[in-house]
């Protein structure tokens, strides 16, 4: 069965796409096939990933199921992963998704020839409330939420809960900690005691994630058994055990 996981926060800067490039690296890694769609515009995953950003068609061809969605992904350098990248048309999905028919659930509409190919599909997504969102809640299974621990956090939270409610799973974790701020620790402390779904693992603020731009690497490629790759990995397990009861590199 294909999971979709969408790294989701109505804010930016939080870690959304090094969280959606760690997380699906993991998952190809132990052994599923796995496909990141990059739906920001500005295609940091795409970059990253060392792919350039083009999507033949634009987005008014894709969302309206005109281009083959199978011709446009393209492999990766790691087995078992590949990426839909982005495009600077993503900049108009907005209107081209408002245009279509069943503006809402067009995204799903898309993946579902992908759907039993991949056993886990991530979306990363822009930062926004909008059409887009709608129809990232419509395909998602899950939206892998990262939250820096900082005093607006909990509104934050709280507002994404109620704009999902009766939708996807809401998985949310701390990015980008930095344990020696007295802060993060008390925010950490308060918001893990009121919302007990919050996940345990947590992305700690570091040069290895930084150093992902320079590189075009994963952490676990730039700094095997680093804070950072060790953190992930940890958040990637806490995810699975979440959806499946399992953990990674548990019996089916």
């Amino acid at each position: 069965m294909t999971r979709v996981l969408a790294t989701y926060n109505i804010k930016g800067g939080v870690g959304k796409t090094s969280a959606a490039v760690n997380l699906a690296y993991l998952a190809a890694r132990g052994g599923d096939k796995t496909l990141l769609w990059d739906l920001d515009p500005q295609g940091a995953s795409t970059y990253l990933f060392r792919v350039r950003p083009k999507v033949r068609g634009g987005v008014r061809k894709l969302v309206r199921r005109k281009s083959d969605v199978e011709n446009l992904i393209r492999g990766t350098d790691y087995e078992r992963l590949d990426l839909l990248p982005a495009d600077f048309s993503y900049r108009h999905m907005d209107l081209a998704l408002d245009a279509a028919k069943h503006s809402t659930d067009r995204l799903a509409r898309v993946l579902e020839p992908l759907r039993g190919q991949y056993e886990y599909i991530f979306l990363d997504c822009p930062p926004s409330i909008s059409l887009v969102s709608e129809n990232v809640f419509e395909a998602a299974d899950a939206l892998l939420v990262p939250i820096i621990p900082a005093t607006l956090s909990s509104r934050t939270f709280e507002q994404l809960e109620e704009l999902v409610r009766g939708g996807p799973q809401v998985l949310a974790f701390f990015s980008m900690v930095e344990v020696r701020k007295s802060l993060h620790r008390e925010v950490m402390a308060k918001l893990r005691a009121a919302h007990v779904t919050m996940l345990g693992a947590a992305i700690p603020s570091s040069d290895e994630v930084e150093r992902m731009g320079v590189d075009r690497n994963v952490v676990a490629e730039i700094a095997p058994g680093g804070r950072a790759a060790i953190a992930y990995e940890a958040l990637w397990w806490d995810v699975r055990r979440r959806l499946t009861g399992r953990g990674p590199g548990a019996a089916a």
